[in-house]
């Protein structure tokens, strides 16, 4: 493996990135005294005069909400707002609006004000880095309320993310915040929700009962409302629009089951579209063209989180004093399957099933570390994987994918989860030089940018080594947002990891 030499930063201006992130905490958190703040959704069109809806849950007193409003707002800032109790038929709501959640939470930044579901692990990690155990600990208090009250972990708090979850990271988040506080009793008070969102995996629609394996899958119809008010290029079009140009000036096969002249997308095209964003990989081709055939899939990422959730929870039955064999002997059955369906001996590497062609997809993706991360690999299927990791390193660190698309989730682009849990993986199979090699080269491009730019951001350019993105993303939304939740947690983790090495 050919080494980075691009010079490591100084201990000068790594302190001055986790200045930056320490102090981003607090601009990126949210609490019910914020709430004018977190309403806002720079993702919707509104008049200037309306109020912000917030939605609270039916299982909620609204007035005793609204009364506990009053008494940290100002009247003028509570007239900006308007409290309703969500209906039961979500599909009933013509106006969308956050929900409500009564403690503080982290949001990634900019166009993205709300707490989302897979992005506040890495934020979790960063916040325990940093020792802000009271705001961590509200996080995940947070996380639990939603299933309690809204059913499940959602995409994020906004009512137009009710049909739809993000990747399971919750037992993640609970336990590593457990190994800080080693509160046993608030442990056993969580356990009922954590069982129930291990259910909404592994049942249908989400489970695939012929293998046991589960598939993102968005129980929504129509277009997505944030696609629509807020994913325009500059010339005003939509992502919706931008495919549809994709789609009618090529002669592509199957295109009928997604799109005709007279009826416009159909509600197969709409389904992948939800389905896909639940798995928080918009956009990609992936899972075929635009990933709209995501339903069709068995990812391996879901599918290892899945199995680390089995783990986990077989963890947490042991910490309790409880009988873990269940959970134990599930993931035991899921990893079986797993390397049964998706690992591919000829190529080393491991790849999302089709359950409906009966095949792998081929599609070179970086969550082929997935399994490694979580030692489901064996020594000899790491060693393949390993001997690929050529088809993925970059100057800046490790790309999404071996193919440039214009979408964002494939190259050149690199994203901070993927690095940490590449790196992680290869470290348990004691691939600790490419892990600190990978390490030292997304860390020096997020330096890098931050001292040209002054913030940290969402994504990053890994082959020129760039935060200007823009230019590059054809599809979906292609700002790159500052802040950054995830980045920052994954830099103070990667960080750490070389420090302790």
């Amino acid at each position: 493996m050919q080494q980075s030499t691009t010079q490591f930063p100084s201990a000068e201006q790594l302190a001055a990135v986790k200045t930056y992130i320490k102090q981003s905490w607090k601009t990126l958190s949210r609490s019910p005294a914020d709430i004018l703040a977190a309403a806002y959704d720079p993702k919707l069109e509104r008049s200037e005069d309306s109020p912000w809806l917030v939605y609270v849950s039916a299982k909620e007193d609204r007035l005793k909400v609204e009364q506990s409003l009053q008494q940290i707002l100002s009247q003028a800032e509570f007239n900006k707002l308007e409290v309703r109790t969500l209906p039961t038929d979500i599909s009933a709501i013509q106006e969308h609006g956050l929900l409500y959640l009564p403690g503080s939470y982290v949001v990634p930044g900019g166009r993205f004000n709300e707490m989302f579901g897979w992005d506040s692990y890495f934020i979790l990690l960063g916040l325990l880095q940093d020792r802000e155990l009271e705001l961590a600990q509200s996080l995940v208090n947070q996380f639990v309320y939603e299933i309690e009250h809204y059913g499940t972990i959602l995409n994020a708090n906004r009512t137009y993310f009710l049909t739809r979850s993000q990747p399971p990271v919750l037992t993640l988040m609970v336990l590593a915040l457990f190994a800080h506080t080693q509160n046993k009793q608030w442990l056993q008070s969580i356990l009922p929700a954590i069982e129930k969102y291990y259910t909404f995996w592994a049942t249908e629609p989400h489970l695939h009962p012929e293998t046991g394996l589960s598939r993102f899958f968005d129980s929504g119809e129509g277009p997505a409302p944030e696609v629509i008010s807020d994913e325009k290029d500059d010339a005003g079009r939509t992502h919706y629009d931008r495919v549809l140009a994709y789609y009618t000036t090529r002669e592509l096969d199957g295109l009928d089951a997604y799109y005709n002249s007279t009826s416009g997308f159909s509600e197969l095209f709409y389904q992948g579209d939800r389905s896909m964003r639940e798995s928080g990989f918009d956009c990609s081709h992936r899972f075929g063209l635009f990933n709209l055939e995501i339903t069709q899939y068995l990812p391996v990422c879901l599918n290892v989180l899945l199995y680390q959730m089995e783990q986990d929870i077989a963890q947490i039955y042991q910490i309790l004093g409880k009988d873990s064999r269940l959970w134990s002997d599930r993931a035991t059955k899921r990893s079986q399957t797993i390397n049964q369906l998706m690992w591919d001996e000829q190529a080393g590497l491991y790849f999302d099933y089709n359950f409906v062609t009966h095949q792998r997809s081929q599609y070179e993706f970086v969550t082929t570390f997935y399994p490694l991360w979580a030692r489901i690999a064996s020594p000899k299927q790491a060693e393949k994987v390993v001997k690929n990791l050529s088809k993925f390193l970059a100057p800046g660190g490790l790309l999404t994918s071996t193919l440039v698309t214009g979408n964002q989730w494939d190259a050149p682009f690199g994203w901070a989860p993927l690095h940490l849990i590449a790196v992680q993986g290869l470290s348990r199979y004691h691939y600790v030089a490419q892990a600190e090699d990978i390490a030292k080269r997304f860390i020096t491009l997020v330096v890098q940018e931050f001292e040209k730019y002054g913030a940290i951001v969402e994504k990053y350019d890994v082959v020129k080594r760039s935060a200007n993105v823009s230019d590059e993303i054809l599809f979906g939304y292609s700002s790159n947002e500052i802040g950054f939740g995830w980045t920052n947690g994954v830099f103070l983790e990667l960080l750490n990891f070389l420090e302790t090495k």
